[in-house]
C-alpha cells in the first residue's frame, strides 16, 4: 500500500467514501427531516390541548431539547468508541420509540406517558444535528462548512413535506381512532425508523473510523469492514503500511515535499481566509456560543408561534404552512451558507446571523395576528438566521477540535445546544403567558445581537 496525497488543499484525502457518506447521510437526512417536522408543527399543539393551559405549552418542547441533550452526550460517546454508524442508528432508533410514546400518551390521555415519550422522541432531534459532524470528517479544511451544508440541506425535504403532511396524518389518526394532534407521529416513527435502516446498512467504510488514519496512508473502504480493522481505528492505531525500497522512498518524499509546497501556494493564491480561530479553547467557545444563542432564539419564537396563531383563529394548514417555511429556511440555504462560511470566513457569518435573527424578532412583532405572510416572513427569516450560525459554528468547533477527541467534544458542544433550546422552549411559554407573544420575539431577537460583539472580541483577540 502507497502513500497518496491529494493534488489541492480542498480534496478530500478519501474521496470515494467521502462521496459515499454524504450520500448516505442524504439519505437518513430527507428520512429524519420529516419525523423532526413533526413534533415541531403539532408537538406544542398536542401539548396545550392535553394541559389545557399555554403558560405550560412549552414543556414538552423542553422535555424534547432536554432529552435531546442526554442523547447529544450518549450518541457523541458512542461514536466515539464505535464510529457514527452505531450512534447515530441508536439516536434515530429512540426517536422512532419516543415517537411511539408519544401516540400511545395521547390514546391513553396521559401526561407523565407524554412526557417521558417527549424526552425520549427528543434523541431525533440530537441526532439530525449529530449527522452534520459526520458529513465533516471526511473533508478538507477549506471543504468543512460546504460538507455541512450538503447534510443540513438534505433535512429540507422531509421537513417541508412533513408539516404539509400534519392534516392527511391527523385524518389517518383519527380513523385509526388516535386522536387527531398525534397523527404526524405516526409519520415520525417511520421516517426515524427508516433513518436507522439506512444508517446501520450503508454509513460503510464509517467515516470517523476512517477519519482517524494518520493522513498519508491511503485505505481502501474494504478494510474498515473488517472488524480487526474497525478496532485498530478505533484505538487510533496506524495501519500497517509497506514502506518503498530506500531510493523510491528518497523520491516519493521529493513528490510529497513538491506537491505539499503547491497546496501551499495554492492556497495562498486562492485568497481564501484561514478556517482556524486562534487557539483550540477559544475557537470551541465562540463557536458554541453562536450555536447557543441561535438554537435558544429560533426554538423559543418557534415554539410558540403555532399556539399564538392558533389563540388568533388559523388553523393546524395555515400553522403547518409557517412551519415548512420555517423549516425550509433553516435548511435550504445551506449549500450557500457553506460557500460564504468557507469563502468569507466563520467569525464574518457567525455575526451576520445575530443580524438576522434581530430581523426575524422585529417582523415577528410587529406582524398582525391575521397575517399568515408576515408570521412566514418572520420564520424564514428565524430559519435563516439559525442556518447561517449553526454552519459557522459547527466550522468553528470543528477546526478547534482534534481528530481523536472530535465526536466526544462535538457531543458535548451539541448538549450545549440541547439545554439552550430547553430552556428557550420553557421560558417561551411563560413570557408569552405574562408579556405576550410581540415581547417574546423581541427580546429573542435583542438576545441574538450579542453574537456580534462577542464575534468581534474574538476577532481582535
Amino acid at each position: 500500500m502507497t502513500t497518496t496525497v491529494p493534488a489541492r488543499a480542498e480534496d478530500s484525502p478519501h474521496p470515494q467514501a467521502q462521496r459515499r457518506t454524504l450520500i448516505v447521510l442524504v439519505a437518513a437526512q430527507i428520512l429524519s427531516g420529516a419525523g423532526l417536522a413533526a413534533g415541531v408543527t403539532v408537538g406544542t399543539l398536542l401539548a396545550q390541548d392535553m394541559l389545557g393551559s399555554t403558560s405550560l405549552a412549552g414543556l414538552p418542547s423542553a422535555l424534547s431539547t432536554a432529552g435531546s441533550a442526554l442523547a447529544a452526550v450518549a450518541v457523541g460517546r458512542i461514536s466515539h468508541a464505535r464510529g457514527r454508524r452505531p450512534g447515530l442508528a441508536a439516536g434515530y432508533l429512540a426517536g422512532a420509540v419516543g415517537s411511539a410514546g408519544i401516540i400511545a400518551a395521547a390514546v391513553a390521555d396521559s401526561l407523565v406517558l407524554l412526557f417521558l415519550a417527549m424526552f425520549v422522541y427528543g434523541a431525533g432531534m440530537a441526532t439530525n444535528l449529530q449527522a452534520r459532524y459526520a458529513g465533516a470528517d471526511l473533508a478538507a479544511p477549506a471543504h468543512r462548512a460546504r460538507a455541512v451544508s450538503i447534510v443540513l440541506v438534505a433535512t429540507t425535504l422531509g421537513g417541508v413535506t412533513g408539516p404539509n403532511l400534519a392534516a392527511p396524518t391527523g385524518e389517518l389518526a383519527q380513523a385509526l381512532g388516535i386522536p387527531y394532534l398525534a397523527g404526524p407521529f405516526l409519520l415520525a416513527g417511520v421516517a426515524y425508523a427508516m433513518a436507522t435502516l439506512v444508517l446501520a446498512i450503508w454509513l460503510r467504510p464509517d467515516p470517523l473510523l476512517l477519519s482517524r488514519i494518520p493522513e498519508g496512508q491511503r485505505l481502501e473502504a474494504s478494510l474498515l469492514e473488517s472488524p480487526a480493522r474497525e478496532g485498530q481505528a478505533r484505538e487510533g492505531r496506524a495501519l500497517e503500511v509497506s514502506v518503498p525500497e530506500p531510493g523510491a522512498r528518497e523520491a516519493h518524499a521529493r513528490k510529497i515535499g513538491s506537491t505539499t509546497a503547491a497546496r501551499l501556494r495554492s492556497s495562498d493564491a486562492d485568497g481564501k481566509p484561514e478556517p482556524a480561530i486562534g487557539g483550540r479553547r477559544s475557537g470551541v467557545l465562540i463557536g458554541t456560543l453562536v450555536m447557543v444563542l441561535t438554537q435558544l432564539v429560533m426554538v423559543a419564537i418557534m415554539t410558540m408561534t403555532p399556539v399564538h396563531m392558533a389563540g388568533h383563529g388559523h388553523g393546524t394548514a395555515a400553522s403547518g404552512l409557517v412551519i415548512a417555511i420555517h423549516l425550509g429556511a433553516m435548511y435550504l440555504p445551506s449549500p450557500l451558507t457553506g460557500w460564504l462560511v468557507d469563502r468569507y470566513g466563520r467569525l464574518t457569518i457567525a455575526a451576520a446571523s445575530g443580524l438576522v435573527l434581530l430581523a426575524a424578532g422585529i417582523v415577528a412583532a410587529v406582524a398582525p395576528s391575521d397575517s399568515v405572510a408576515l408570521f412566514a416572513v418572520a420564520l424564514a427569516l428565524l430559519g435563516l438566521g439559525w442556518n447561517l450560525g449553526l454552519v459557522a459554528g459547527t466550522a468553528i468547533v470543528t477546526d478547534a477540535v482534534p481528530t481523536a477527541t472530535r465526536a466526544k467534544a462535538q457531543g458535548l458542544v451539541d448538549v450545549s445546544i440541547a439545554i439552550a433550546g430547553a430552556t428557550g422552549g420553557m421560558a417561551s411559554g411563560l413570557v408569552v403567558a405574562a408579556a405576550g407573544y410581540p415581547i417574546l420575539a423581541i427580546a429573542g431577537g435583542i438576545l441574538a445581537l450579542v453574537i456580534v460583539p462577542a464575534v468581534a472580541a474574538t476577532r481582535i483577540r
